[in-house]
């Protein structure tokens, strides 16, 4: 048996209960909720090159986007302000195009930039991906697509079982209320105290109070340690490396 199940027995017709016939009730889970640049990767700007690409190609446009804020901020969000930075009106059939464009230049970009996976990335998702206590997601500011992309660049996708991504929601506060949902039709048994949020920006910290979660806030993204402490996530690390030493304190079975 599991450590930390316990034994519930099933009564006969009779009412009666005895050891031949039962029921094994794992304990409660813990679900887990990735964001993915700045926490399991650094792109090393591959997207934001893609997009660059894409809007050269489409519209002529040469121009950098730097002036368009990203860390924390859903793809949503970012591609409705840098349209109109660039003063680009499209219409559905436009912007799927633009879309489209930004998907097939992106994992050029990703195997040709300094992308990598940040520390203890690998260790971490294999110690709970090998836990049947643990159901890890994710909740992220990406395109699905793009999502989907940047895993398959290190070979992550298998870690996850479902996500919520940034394709409609301009809030990162409604991508988790969106996790949630899906939390909610998988585990529906899971307290909230025991679904986290792990991400590397104030927006995540946020995001994770929007629906009542704990969250890891690591600073392997653009925000140091300094920056992200006032915002009081639950767990401040400045790397997510050595997780054999701290997870099953976070998470214990």
């Amino acid at each position: 048996m599991p450590q930390g199940a316990f034994v519930h027995f099933v009564p006969d017709a009779s009412g009666s209960a005895f050891p031949g016939m039962f029921e094994e009730i794992i304990a409660a889970m813990h679900v887990l909720l990735f964001d993915i640049d700045g926490t399991l990767m650094n792109a090393g700007r591959a997207g934001q090159a893609a997009m660059e690409a894409a809007l050269l190609d489409h519209f002529g446009v040469a121009r950098q986007t730097d002036a368009i804020p990203m860390a924390g901020r859903t793809d949503f969000a970012i591609t409705r302000d840098l349209l109109a930075h660039h003063d680009l009106r499209l219409d559905e059939w436009q912007r799927g195009r633009f879309l489209s464009s930004y998907f097939q230049r992106l994992p050029h970009h990703l195997a040709n930039s300094d992308s990598m996976l940040l520390p203890g990335v690998t260790s971490l998702l294999e110690l709970l991906t090998a836990r049947e206590d643990i159901a890890l997601g994710l909740l992220t500011g990406n395109f699905a697509e793009g999502a989907r992309l940047k895993l398959e660049r290190f070979a992550l996708t298998h870690h996850f079982t479902f996500g919520s991504y940034g394709d409609h929601h301009a809030s990162r506060d409604d991508v988790a209320r969106e996790a949630l949902r899906q939390v909610r039709d998988r585990h529906a048994d899971v307290p909230i105290d025991r679904i986290w949020i792990i991400g590397d920006t104030p927006a995540d910290i946020q995001c994770a109070r929007a629906i009542g979660a704990k969250v890891l806030a690591v600073a392997t993204g653009v925000f140091t340690v300094a920056d992200l402490a006032p915002h009081q996530p639950d767990v401040l690390r400045s790397t997510l490396a050595d997780p054999e030493t701290w997870h099953q304190t976070l998470w214990p079975r």
